[in-house]
């Protein structure tokens, strides 16, 4: 039976490093068998170029080494994505990449081949989308998907780059722990605050949390708490 190999990281670039650097050792582990990624850079941070995106991934895994190839270099989205050896989105606008992904009918076959064991990283946006909604982003909705409903992979919604409260700031908007507070007036999904350098490992079912932070979780009618790295992550 196979099993969902997956990386939800919070970001693909930490402060004063190269892209990805930081999750190297984790993904020549979790890459050790792939000879060739599949990137979907649908989600195109700062308007870049697809292909601009693409080289850039490239470029960071040339140590591992893995061959990438961009999905957008493919007539057939779809049947690249049902033939993957594994797959890593990354980040940039949500809406953009959910839109996009909505459009080009590539949920259903997204969902399946991650379910059916092919390795997948995702990074900001592209964990947002592994949730059951993208409803705790911290992107501007520039675009209008068809729906808020993603991938569902996990189920747990996910708001990466987490931030706590400064209690030195003169800035008087909301915290991102009253955007999720809010967000659980509407909805009773649980949310999984990652801050930098932070991720989910999955195994099947199980959910891990990694890195050097703890993670913040947030469950609808309770206090929020830390939960350590190396700790499951559970529904309970």
């Amino acid at each position: 039976m196979m099993m969902k190999k997956m990386i939800v990281a919070s970001t693909s670039t930490l402060f004063g490093e190269r892209f990805l650097e930081y999750l190297i050792p984790v993904l020549k582990l979790h890459f050790q068998h792939v000879d060739r990624l599949l990137f979907i850079p649908y989600a195109r941070p700062g308007g870049v170029s697809y292909e601009s995106y693409t080289q850039i991934v490239s470029e960071a895994l040339k140590e591992l080494p893995i061959a990438v190839s961009g999905i957008h270099e493919f007539s057939n989205p779809k049947s690249a994505v049902e033939e993957a050896e594994a797959i890593f989105i990354g980040g940039g606008n949500t809406f953009v990449l959910l839109d996009t992904l909505i459009k080009q009918d590539l949920i259903p076959a997204l969902r399946l081949t991650v379910e059916n064991g092919t390795p997948y990283l995702g990074t900001s946006a592209g964990s947002n989308i592994v949730g059951p909604n993208v409803r705790t982003t911290n992107d501007m909705p520039i675009v209008h998907p068809a729906s808020l409903n993603s991938l569902h992979l996990i189920p747990v919604n996910i708001n990466p780059h987490y931030l706590d409260p400064d209690p030195n700031s003169k800035h008087k908007g909301e915290t991102r722990e009253t955007r999720i507070k809010e967000f659980h007036t509407y909805n009773s999904e649980m949310v999984v605050g990652l801050r930098e350098g932070s991720w989910i490992e999955v195994n099947g079912d199980q959910m891990i949390i990694k890195g050097e932070q703890t993670a913040r979780i947030f469950q609808k009618d309770n206090l929020p708490f830390e939960l350590e790295s190396g700790s499951e992550l559970t529904l309970n």
